[in-house]
């Protein structure tokens, strides 16, 4: 593998409720490993139809914000023309449009460019699949 690509998956348990789950610090170690004192884009891509990525302050509620407010645009009830899984399902195979599955950020001297509340997060709703893989690609 070139010197210039860098990749890896991290395998994420979510557990059974709808969840924000903070990846940042899994981010920093990938890139202290792979990329220390280069500058490049870190790339954070979630291979599942019902997860996606998001770029956020988390601890001071903004992550059950979000939640509740995906919760509002997406109830999980019978509207849904996909229907299989858990009940409101469909509405986790929406997710994507709007939380998408990917995040590409910049790294500056090895490190992960975010202000200073953000996190890169995973969001996943879908109470019926609790393993994830992420894959965090570093390209400089």
């Amino acid at each position: 593998m070139s010197d210039s690509f860098t990749t890896t998956v991290l395998n994420i348990t979510t557990g059974t409720a709808e969840t924000v789950t903070d990846l940042t610090r899994a981010c920093e170690e990938f890139l202290t490993r792979t990329a220390p004192g280069r500058d490049g884009l870190l790339n954070v891509f979630v291979p599942h139809a019902t997860a996606g990525i998001a770029v956020l302050e988390t601890g001071a509620g903004s992550d059950d914000d979000l939640l509740a407010a995906l919760h509002h645009l997406l109830p999980a009830d019978d509207r849904w023309q996909h229907r299989h899984g858990s009940p409101g399902h469909g509405r986790d195979h929406v997710l994507p449009a709007l939380v998408p599955p990917h995040a590409t950020l910049p790294v500056i001297g090895g490190r992960l460019e975010l202000g200073t509340w953000q996190s890169v997060c995973l969001v996943d709703t879908n109470i019926s699949n609790p393993n994830r893989q992420v894959r965090l690609s570093f390209l400089s």
